[in-house]
């Protein structure tokens, strides 16, 4: 069964999502900075769909309980260096 990931936006660069997955839920509170939201979509996507999609490639490489429940988004890098390539190809 495929994660259901719901993606809150509570200000201009913070967002809640709840990823809901075999009968569990986790939360977590994600910013986006201007400058990364730019960097990584160009503008052609809005603020929540890259973070649903960064949810998306998260979830196929650990599981909901292992992500972070507060960070900003450019910290996925650090932990999968392949992120930024990788989320620029699947929002194009």
């Amino acid at each position: 069964m495929a994660a259901k990931i719901e993606v809150e936006k509570i200000d201009k660069s913070k967002f809640r999502v709840r990823v809901t997955e075999s009968g569990s839920e986790t939360s977590h509170d994600v910013t986006v900075s201007p400058s990364d939201y730019t960097r990584l979509t160009n503008g052609n996507v809005e603020p929540e769909e890259l973070v649903r999609r960064s949810f998306g490639f998260l979830l196929e490489r650990e599981p909901k309980e292992s992500i972070l429940k507060h960070f900003d988004l450019s910290v996925i890098g650090r932990y999968f260096p392949e992120y930024e390539k990788e989320i620029k190809r699947r929002l194009t």
